[in-house]
């Protein structure tokens, strides 16, 4: 099936981070700058606005891999940006660079795996496993 995807297309999401945002917060931590989680999140948010509005109604896609570094501390009050590209499809296999930066630097970078899902029939599996819980 054709997607309409394209090597290349990309999306930021920015964010100012907040006290829930923190590792503190998140209890990843005991400090109060950016958790990883949050800055994660972030990049997954990039990733999916990358491509989503591109796949056709009733699809979508889930992460299912993150390799991150996050290399710097970011302050409760400043601004997070997190941009992510599509560097390869494979079948319903899509592979992002992704990058976070705050006001003075890049402050995390990695690669993330997401696949394209059918809503309906994705859903449907999902409450199958709900209800025999």
């Amino acid at each position: 099936m054709d997607y309409n995807l394209k090597i290349g297309m990309k999306a930021e999401i920015e964010q100012e981070v907040m006290q829930e945002h923190t590792a503190m917060a998140f209890g990843s931590g005991g400090v109060k700058v950016l958790a990883t989680p949050m800055m994660i999140g972030l990049m997954e948010k990039a990733a999916l606005t990358a491509v989503d509005d591109n796949l056709g109604e009733g699809f979508s896609t889930v992460g299912t891999i993150v390799n991150v570094s996050h290399m710097a501390a970011t302050p409760v009050g400043m601004k997070v940006r997190a941009v992510a590209k599509l560097t390869n499809i494979e079948g319903r296999k899509l592979t992002f660079d992704i990058e976070a930066f705050d006001e003075k630097e890049k402050i995390g970078e990695g690669t993330h795996e997401r696949y394209i899902i059918e809503l309906a029939k994705f859903l449907r599996r999902v409450e199958g496993k709900a209800t025999k819980v």
